[in-house]
């Protein structure tokens, strides 16, 4: 099992904002070049994301589920990745003074990952996850300022801003 952490120096609501921002999830999910909603209204549980993701010449097509969700604080999701088999992935987002504490948790579910599984490919999760939650941080940190400001909030997260008179 791959557990890993990054404190992220906003607040909960603004991580919760870009982890239930279904156009954001490639931009910190490491590996994914491309997501579309699949069904539902993303992060509802059984609400899904179809992704690409590209290995040099090579393309693959995924599928993400929600399989929990507490807002804004958990969030645990099913990747289904083809021949690799699922795997969950559960977001734990815990405020931490005025910044954030995420936590991810990862195993193989089915498949060939689960038939594999062994401390070798936790490593790889591990590094995965430093690079994921690394990009988290960032698109966090670069949308929302300090205050929380940002283009959105929480409440909106996933819908255009109200235009701004003045």
């Amino acid at each position: 099992m791959a557990v890993r952490h990054q404190l992220i120096a906003r607040r909960p609501d603004a991580v919760w904002a870009v982890l239930s921002d279904a156009s954001r999830y490639a931009d910190w999910v490491v590996g994914t070049a491309e997501t579309e909603p699949a069904e539902g209204h993303w992060p509802e549980v059984g609400s899904s994301l179809a992704y690409t993701v590209r290995l040099g010449p090579r393309s693959f097509e995924g599928r993400t589920i929600v399989r929990r969700v507490e807002a804004p604080r958990i969030l645990e999701l099913e990747a289904h990745s083809g021949p690799l088999g699922t795997a969950r992935i559960a977001l734990d987002v815990r405020p931490w003074g005025e910044q954030t504490l995420v936590i991810v948790d990862e195993h193989p579910l089915r498949g060939w990952g689960a038939l594999a599984h062994n401390v070798v490919l936790d490593a790889l999760i591990q590094l995965r996850h430093r690079s994921m939650l690394g990009r988290l941080a960032k698109v966090v940190e670069e949308t929302y300022g300090a205050d929380g400001a940002g283009e959105e909030t929480y409440k909106t997260a996933g819908r255009p801003a109200p235009a701004r008179k003045g």
